[in-house]
């Protein structure tokens, strides 16, 4: 049985793809240090996880009181993370192989992601998944981040694709939240597992709760064909 024919596959690019939130809590942290914060640490950084980068500064330039823009901030961020970018981010395994897989059967296949397009650009020239994926939608591009749904039926809209006939890959609620207001299926893989539990999640069509461990492009191409 082989993928139907209509179906397009839409990955989120940050801790779904590629295990970039390291990159962005360094980058995070570097940028706020230059405003005499001190404190940023990992536990204050995963709140954001799945939200768009503007969002989050929004969030930390009112928490802080932080006077320069938020422009400035995002120009700031963007720069410290493309320097982590391009030399230290990895693809999950099985992520990239269920890409393989999905590109040999000619399943159209998008990213988007509340990432700017300089960073999605990046990310995906350093990992070589520029080859595999070439539609690409950033939060920059669109009216509303995530949880809102406008990334990914800008996607939809891209691939020429129904929003019923396409299925997101997530790993943060948010992200999921957005899939299911888009009216799209949603492969779930939580980037961290305490928040399998997360009432987005449950709408899931297909939900990994062990994160990242529990995976494997083949069950997840299996599922795709039954569909």
């Amino acid at each position: 049985m082989s993928i139907p024919r209509t179906t397009s596959v839409i990955f989120d690019l940050d801790g779904t793809l590629v295990d970039s939130e390291p990159n962005y809590w360094e980058a995070g942290r570097r940028l706020l240090a230059e405003y005499g914060v001190t404190d940023y640490d990992w536990e204050r950084h995963s709140r954001f996880i799945g939200i768009g980068t503007r969002e989050t500064l929004e969030i930390l330039r009112g928490e802080y009181g932080i006077e320069a823009s938020v422009e400035t901030l995002l120009a700031g961020k963007n720069r410290h993370y493309l320097a982590l970018a391009r030399t230290a981010t990895e693809v999950f395994p099985q992520m990239r192989a269920f890409v393989e897989l999905l590109h040999a059967a000619g399943v159209p296949l998008a990213v988007a992601s509340g990432s700017s397009r300089a960073a999605i650009e990046a990310v995906l020239a350093a990992t070589g998944l520029d080859t595999l994926i070439t539609t690409t939608v950033s939060a920059e591009e669109v009216p509303r981040g995530k949880p809102e749904p406008d990334v990914f039926l800008a996607a939809a809209r891209l691939l020429g694709s129904a929003p019923a006939d396409c299925v997101v890959v997530e790993d943060a609620a948010p992200g999921a939240a957005a899939a299911h207001a888009a009216g799209m299926r949603c492969i779930a893989v939580p980037y961290e597992e305490a928040t399998a539990a997360d009432p987005a999640f449950a709408r899931a069509d297909l939900l990994y709760a062990g994160g990242q461990s529990a995976f494997t492009a083949e069950g997840a191409y299996a599922w795709l064909r039954s569909r």
